[in-house]
């Protein structure tokens, strides 16, 4: 059996800090204690942009013959990045809510974005226990969009249109959009009466997250930029531009 030690926790929202992490323990426990599933934000990536406060929870379910009696769970990922939130349990799950204040809480701090790992402790209700470091993983990721523009509209059959767009992701340091660079995107076509985009081709952005290209105008329809996402920034794509072709 072990005592419990609660890490420090801000009402069971967020401790985000620059500091190092608290030292790492090496999985263990004991008992029968074990650890069945984890989930972080729903299964989803938790994205953060510029201003939006981000809420989300993780839960751990465990099992143990007694019964669960409580659970320590902690995030760490780059840069230092480390939350911690005090868990409440219903039966075998136990779950910690997060709040992520952009402004509060991630100034200067770019390098967070990443791989995120999910550390749990839970206690059994005889004494048993266990310890997981990096029980799961997940993303945490700078907000991202994507821009297009399609001209001249209207254009004459067979000429040639110029697809443009921007492609740019939440900065932490200024709390501004800036352009995501040297990052491929995929200028794709709906035609009208279809509800399927297809790729043209494969454009990379300049230095500035501009993306430019130009093809030939054969059929009304929707053009757009897509997106496919990286570890740090998420998939974005543009809503289609429709260019009626004479």
């Amino acid at each position: 059996m072990r005592m419990r030690t609660s890490a420090a926790v801000l009402t069971g929202a967020l401790a985000l800090t620059a500091l190092a992490v608290p030292a790492a323990h090496a999985d263990g426990g004991y008992g029968d204690t074990g650890i069945t599933k984890v989930t972080v934000n729903g299964g989803k990536n938790v994205v953060v942009g510029t201003s939006e406060v981000k809420k989300f929870t993780v839960s751990v379910t465990a099992k143990d013959n007694s019964g669960i009696e409580g659970a320590d769970i902690s995030l760490h990922g780059p840069g230092f990045g480390f939350m911690t939130g005090k868990a409440r349990c219903s039966g075998s799950t136990c779950t910690a809510s997060f709040t992520v204040d952009p402004k509060a809480d991630l100034m200067y701090s770019n390098d967070y974005a990443g791989t995120w790992y999910v550390d749990a402790w839970v206690d059994a209700k005889d004494g048993d226990y266990i310890w997981e470091e990096k029980a799961s993983s997940f993303k945490f990721q700078r907000a991202s969009r994507q821009t297009v523009n399609a001209s001249p509209e209207p254009v004459k059959k067979g000429k040639t249109i110029t697809v443009t767009g921007w492609l740019s992701r939440a900065n932490w340091d200024d709390y501004k959009y800036h352009g995501y660079t040297s990052q491929s995107v995929k200028l794709q076509f709906r035609k009208k009466g279809s509800s399927t985009y297809t790729t043209v081709k494969t454009v990379k952005t300049n230095n500035k997250g501009d993306a430019k290209t130009t093809v030939k105008a054969t059929v009304d329809g929707y053009w757009r930029y897509s997106f496919a996402g990286t570890s740090t920034t998420p998939a974005a794509t543009a809503t289609g531009d429709y260019v009626d072709v004479k």
